[in-house]
């Protein structure tokens, strides 16, 4: 098996080497899905992170802005694993041995991690506890951060390693 997945690897990693636009189309995707689902995200937590300071009938226009965020979110982070993976797989020598590629991937899993806990902390607020939207207004926070944290990684990630 072993052999076949390396079979494999050399065969995408050179027909990738090879057609400049699927390299085109396949960066396209990555960053349309970064700039999809991360600016959409963003977007949300900047506006939730203000809300919160406000009354409850603002707080709860807010919760229905946020559930149409989900979907785009969701379709833009689907986009970045799916390119992410074939341009992972198409320079694995590289990305195997890079402390960046790793980083960016622990911050990739804290960034899901904490979105699911906003979705909880959302749910909670839905559901009248008023007390969540603290929990609510901090994965926002956080969010933010950890998308900005993600993105300078894998903006180092070619440049310093």
């Amino acid at each position: 098996m072993h052999d076949a997945v390396k079979n494999i690897l050399e065969t995408w990693t050179s027909f990738f080497a090879n057609h400049a636009t699927v390299r085109t189309l396949l960066g396209f995707l990555y960053v349309g899905g970064i700039l999809a689902g991360g600016g959409c995200a963003i977007f949300a937590d900047r506006i939730t992170l203000r809300t919160a300071r406000l009354d409850r009938a603002a707080r709860q226009q807010q919760l229905h802005i946020l559930e149409g965020t989900h979907r785009i979110v969701l379709s833009g982070l689907a986009a970045v694993v799916v390119s992410g993976l074939l341009l992972f797989a198409a320079d694995t020598d590289t990305y195997l041995y890079s402390k960046f590629f790793w980083i960016k991937m622990g911050l990739f899993v804290l960034l899901m991690a904490n979105g699911a806990l906003l979705v909880g902390a959302e749910r909670k607020v839905e559901r009248g506890d008023e007390r969540a939207w603290r929990r609510l207004t901090f994965t926002s926070g956080a969010s933010v951060l950890l998308w900005f944290l993600t993105t300078l990684i894998g903006a180092a990630l070619p440049n310093i390693g």
